[in-house]
């Protein structure tokens, strides 16, 4: 059903990989999320709390760098009472990395767009000769008849599965490395519409879907069978369904055993298309419609 349509998605879809670490440890951990290209100018559309977080790696790092700067010379007192001053916890993030898969060849500048009440945000790639991805997308021109009903679906990275990273432990910093997996899979994940979602005053701006976004795809694009957008992937819910086991005997490989069980049903939340059409031609972005 979506065949084509995830083809020509995946065009314009990219993944963003973080890797990051606690203070003083020395355990890495993968992270991605979704973005994807409207037009040749490299504009990018993805989650306000995405675009939120990319901008927290920079403030982080700052505080990191300044750590080992003035750290070098000092003894382990010293740089332990510098750290304290400094807000590094072991259980704080105190270095993440940062890179854009497949994007543009080169980034000089980026600028952040956020919407001022949804999970929305425009990213602008600046300084770059060359894109690297192959199209654009269609957003759906006329969106009356996106109704409850409709099979959708989203596509993004939710797996990280990159292994292109290291901790240069003479330099005690993270990098990106030459060798190694650079890229994830992309991953679709097909839904039905099943409620509109509306603001306090009113106002349509998201849609509700049967199944999970899945971590990672926020920020990537939810269209229909012909590849036209719809809508983003923005945040999944969780409702409790009620049917709740407690102290249930089953027998489970042969043994008698008493289990609990609390049922959810996690449901998908997506931006709609005329709301990122509306912002879009806010901020001056050009786009296609059909």
């Amino acid at each position: 059903m979506f065949e084509k349509a995830i083809l020509e998605t995946a065009g314009y879809t990219r993944a963003i990989h973080s890797i990051s670490r606690k203070f003083g440890s020395t355990q890495i951990e993968r992270g991605a999320a979704t973005l994807f290209f409207v037009n040749q100018e490299g504009y990018a559309l993805t989650c306000k709390h995405v675009a939120q977080w990319l901008s927290q790696a920079d403030q982080i790092n700052q505080k990191y760098n300044t750590f080992l700067q003035q750290g070098k010379e000092l003894g382990g007192g010293q740089r332990s009472a510098l750290a304290k001053k400094l807000g590094l916890k072991p259980d704080s993030t105190s270095e993440m990395r940062i890179t854009f898969v497949d994007c543009v060849d080169q980034i000089k500048n980026m600028k952040f767009f956020l919407h001022p009440e949804y999970d929305l945000a425009l990213i602008k790639f600046e300084g770059f000769e060359k894109t690297l991805f192959t199209n654009v997308p269609k957003f759906k021109k006329d969106h009356t008849d996106i109704n409850p009903g409709a099979m959708l679906c989203r596509l993004g990275f939710p797996f990280p599965e990159f292994s292109n990273y290291q901790l240069n432990t003479q330099n005690q910093c993270l990098e990106w490395a030459e060798s190694g997996n650079k890229r994830s899979p992309r991953f679709p994940i097909e839904g039905m519409l099943t409620r509109f979602l509306g603001d306090k005053n009113g106002k349509v701006y998201g849609m509700e879907m049967s199944t999970p976004g899945l971590r990672g795809q926020s920020g990537g694009p939810l269209f229909d069978s012909t590849g036209k957008v719809c809508g983003m992937q923005s945040r999944t819910k969780h409702l409790h369904l009620g049917f709740d086991i407690e102290e249930k005997a089953i027998i489970a490989h042969g043994k008698a055993k008493k289990v609990n069980d609390y049922a959810f049903i996690h449901l998908g939340e997506c931006i709609h298309v005329s709301v990122i059409k509306e912002f879009m031609r806010a901020n001056g972005v050009s786009f296609e419609e059909e």
